[in-house]
């Protein structure tokens, strides 16, 4: 028999671990004592045969077993399982739709590297990161909107660009807020304040004069310990940040620059030649690239690429590190996003944001 695994020197759902020749007193055991209503019937190699719960234990008993019959026959062999890497929401929708708390994680062999609990996924964990929020920009193709506003705090759906940005991330975790002011930063300051109103930490960057999307971070009077996110103050995004900086700290990055795929559909038929011979044709073709979407995460040491008050935009700085040879990667995202930066955005945002959401 497979030897029961040591709680104080394992994670937790590896109490769920029991061998396939285990009976069903070691199943009732096995519950009482990791108490996460479940258990992964393992093989010699750690892979997952199957799972029993307190129903199936019952069932079984209620079938004439006694506690000392082999666990063989209550074994649900066709659990759902999942790979490492899926996403909470994807998880929690599994979870919902098959009215089940426990979804183990399994590797290219089936072998058992986790799992999932509800309860878990329905808690917010608390993320011990900074958020740093570009709000400094004119926005002067918002005119006349933005003549005696700052951007980040015009009113989309009756809420200021920044506050639905803050609210999402506090609604993640996220309890520290840096934000980068400059033009009428004043008001922004006046508007949020120290962050208690909404039960989390504000503090500021005052740029002189504009730095860039990236040049604000040189003010920090402290580094980061820690990856932290970046966002532009006028992006409304569906986009988990906590995933994010997960994705980021997986691939152990330098920096990680949230990208969407923006297709434009060519009005004209192409023609393709070589010289001056046709050698064919394309109509109307679309036009698929990924698209900067104004959010990232960075590694402290990238701090070290900024020079103080000198401006330098994000492009820049992933240009900088990759000709360091530091690791600048992409988060492929499909959440829905929009960027605020012109009149016709901001229309659309009024229209539009918050409606998936019903």
């Amino acid at each position: 028999m497979i030897k029961r695994p040591n709680s104080s020197s394992s994670e937790t759902w590896r109490k769920t671990l029991l061998a396939s020749d285990a009976n069903i007193q070691d199943a009732i055991r096995n519950l009482d004592n990791s108490s996460l209503q479940i258990i992964l019937v393992i093989d010699s190699k750690e892979s997952l045969i199957g799972t029993i719960t307190d129903g199936d234990i019952r069932r079984g008993l209620l079938r004439g077993l006694d506690v000392s019959s082999p666990i063989d026959s209550i074994v649900h062999r066709e659990p759902l399982i999942v790979p490492s890497g899926v996403s909470r929401d994807t998880i929690l929708e599994l979870m919902k739709a098959n009215l089940i708390n426990a979804l183990p994680i399994v590797d290219e062999n089936r072998r058992v590297i986790g799992l999932h609990l509800l309860n878990e996924i329905l808690t917010v964990p608390q993320r011990p990161y900074q958020m740093i929020i570009m709000a400094g920009g004119k926005g002067t193709r918002l005119r006349p909107h933005t003549e005696n506003c700052p951007k980040p705090l015009l009113p989309v759906r009756g809420k200021p660009m920044l506050e639905h940005i803050i609210e999402k991330a506090k609604g993640e975790g996220f309890h520290h807020f840096v934000l980068a002011i400059h033009y009428l930063g004043h008001m922004i300051e006046e508007y949020f304040g120290d962050g208690s109103r909404w039960q989390v930490q504000i503090d500021y960057l005052q740029e002189e004069s504009p730095l860039g999307t990236a040049g604000a971070m040189s003010l920090l009077s402290s580094r980061p310990e820690v990856a932290f996110l970046v966002s532009n103050g006028d992006v409304l995004t569906d986009i988990h940040y906590g995933e994010l900086l997960d994705f980021h700290n997986r691939h152990q990055a330098s920096a990680t620059m949230a990208v969407r795929l923006h297709e434009w559909q060519n009005p004209f038929g192409v023609v393709n030649t070589q010289g001056v011979d046709i050698v064919g044709f394309e109509e109307t073709p679309v036009v698929r690239s990924h698209v900067n979407a104004g959010i990232y995460a960075l590694s402290p040491n990238v701090l070290e690429m900024l020079q103080k008050e000198q401006y330098c935009d994000m492009p820049t700085l992933f240009s900088r590190l990759q000709e360091r040879g530091n690791r600048a990667i992409v988060y492929p995202m499909h959440e829905p996003w929009l960027d605020v930066g012109r009149i016709e955005e901001f229309d659309r945002a009024q229209k539009e944001w918050g409606k998936h959401k019903r």
